[in-house]
């Protein structure tokens, strides 16, 4: 993409499209960042909702611009966009977006009037009177938040207004990428929770939104962490009682339309003495006087009625930050599983797939490398509130993390069990009770599993040096664990071998997994190598058809 020009005008005059394409790439920048914003959220409450909240009300603002002719001029389409933000914004911060709307609309009636609808202009101003009126409408304004960046991005732009639009617009999102970094020094919360404000990094997003539409390039930032904080636990029942984890218990909004200007100081005071996070901010549009109103209180309805003295009211919304964090919680809006537990189990091979199945897992397979997102869906699939899961070395444990972060609800636990191999997954399965309390039977598995020694064998692809020696390409080699112990010239001494050494410090019960390329001799020499060098030692091979390994064994 590029600066869309206007005929007939300077260079870096702005044709209205680009306004309509900037809107839509910030409406899906938050919606794609939601999460990660979401996890940010600590001031002024911690109610997990800013992403969406802002997401939901830039949404709002785009669609709106379907309405407006595509012929119409920059300050019909930047004014269409302020004041749809207006009437629709969710929450605090969503508010606060509208005041950068209104701000960039502002700026296009000067532009106007002053006959210079330049890019770098229209920024410049744009932000400097978002700056100032999202200052205005918070009641309390700190450092540290969105109002810290909107300050630092109205002076860059002002700084880089000789520029070029593409270099003004990479100064701004840089600059606001620095002072988000800066935002946990400047506020306790954040230096406490060990994150960057959530608003402020909801409007870098719209910054990188700008270079994006500009340049046709995009910002790549890096992943910022969220808290981890325990959701509600489940099986709790919710009693009714809203405490949430704020000062105050509800969020109250709504738009106020017939009120006078001059009014708006009283009802802020007013406000004030029923609680915080007071925002109060106009639409600003020619036809009306209309007032969008936001405040944390425990007491809604005083609320609502300060409204009523003054105007008519629309739109009003009060929701309760303990009942929204319930709802929002993972799996809350899910039924009831209908299976008390499961077992899901990665692994590789046709002969491994029906061999499992019929132990009672649920598989999935790893051929091609374990997929995060497949193997959280197959535990959603379940649909069992208690669900067992061996990644038996297919997975790291990072991604072992995300999956059981994107599984796991309060309906349904996740139990991930340290196996390694499939051998030691199959020690688990045997001794796995479905009538057994989840957590007894969860730790029967892993206890077998960790009592199951496991070794390989697989073919060397390079020249390399290990703890038996130096081994060539296409020599066969014996692991115990990670560790080389073996190398052969072929298969089934590489094989006996590796038994013999597996079974020096004694054991009952050997376990096969053959692989697809184990040469036929090498079964019938384990066989025999078993009966007559480890007699009394039982013995199960199975074809499992892994193409990871030319075997694997488990030694109980």
């Amino acid at each position: 993409m590029v600066v869309r020009l206007a005929t007939g005008d300077s260079s870096t005059a702005i044709n209205p499209q680009l306004i309509r394409d900037w809107a839509n790439a910030c409406a899906d920048g938050l919606e794609a960042m939601r999460s990660e914003i979401n996890d940010l959220n600590v001031f002024p409450i911690p109610d997990s909702d800013t992403g969406s909240n802002m997401a939901a009300t830039m949404r709002s603002a785009a669609d709106a611009l379907r309405a407006v002719d595509d012929a119409e001029s920059l300050p019909v389409v930047t004014r269409a966009l302020a004041d749809a933000a207006v009437a629709g914004a969710r929450g605090n911060s969503g508010v606060i977006l509208s005041q950068i709307l209104v701000g960039i609309a502002d700026a296009a009636d000067l532009a106007v009037a002053e006959n210079d609808p330049s890019f770098n202009r229209l920024c410049k101003n744009g932000l400097r009177l978002a700056a100032l009126a999202a200052m205005r409408a918070v009641s309390e304004p700190r450092e540290g938040t969105v109002l810290t960046l909107l300050r630092v991005a109205a002076e860059t732009a002002s700084a880089a207004v000789t520029g070029s639009p593409a270099d003004l617009a990479r100064a701004v999102a840089d600059d606001c990428a620095e002072a988000l970094e800066r935002t946990p020094e400047q506020m306790p919360e954040l230096a406490s929770a060990g994150v960057v404000d959530a608003g402020a990094r909801g409007f870098l997003v719209m910054a990188d939104a700008l270079v994006l539409v500009v340049t046709g390039v995009s910002n790549k930032r890096r992943a910022y962490r969220g808290i981890l904080t325990a959701g509600p636990s489940g099986g709790g029942a919710d009693d009714g009682e809203c405490d949430g984890a704020g000062d105050t218990d509800f969020e109250v909004m709504y738009l106020l339309e017939g009120a006078d200007g001059s009014q708006i100081g009283a009802l802020r005071d007013r406000l004030g003495d029923l609680g915080d996070s007071i925002v109060i901010v106009g639409d600003s549009s020619a036809g009306s006087e209309r007032f969008s109103v936001h405040v944390h209180t425990d007491e809604p309805g005083a609320a609502v009625e300060a409204g009523v003295a003054l105007g008519t009211l629309s739109d009003i919304r009060i929701s309760c930050f303990a009942l929204d964090a319930i709802r929002a919680a993972p799996g809350a809006t899910e039924p009831p599983p209908r299976f008390k537990r499961a077992i899901v189990a990665l692994v590789t091979g046709d002969g491994a797939q029906e061999l499992f199945g019929d132990a009672g897992a649920t598989v999935v397979r790893a051929d091609d490398g374990a997929d995060p997102v497949a193997l959280a869906e197959a535990i959603r699939a379940t649909d069992s509130a208690h669900v067992i899961v061996m990644g038996n070395g297919m997975m790291s444990s990072q991604d072992l993390v995300q999956v059981g972060a994107q599984a796991r609800s309060t309906r349904r636990s996740v139990v991930f069990l340290p196996t390694l191999s499939m051998v030691q997954c199959l020690s688990a399965l045997a001794v796995h009770d479905p009538g057994e309390d989840p957590d007894v039977d969860a730790f029967a598995m892993a206890e077998a599993a960790a009592g199951t020694r496991w070794g390989s064998l697989v073919l060397s692809d390079n020249r390399m040096m290990t703890l038996a020696g130096t081994c060539e390409v296409g020599d066969t080699l014996g692991l115990i664990g990670s560790d080389v112990l073996v190398i052969g010239p072929e298969q089934t001494l590489a094989a006996t071998a590796l038994l013999d050494l597996m079974l020096a410090t004694g054991g009952e019960m050997v376990t096969v997994l053959a692989g697809r390329d184990l040469d036929d001799e090498v079964r019938t020499a384990v066989s025999e190598h078993i009966r007559t060098r480890h007699q009394g030692i039982e013995l199960a091979i199975y074809e499992a058809g892994q193409s990871s390994h030319l075997l694997q064994i488990g030694v109980e």
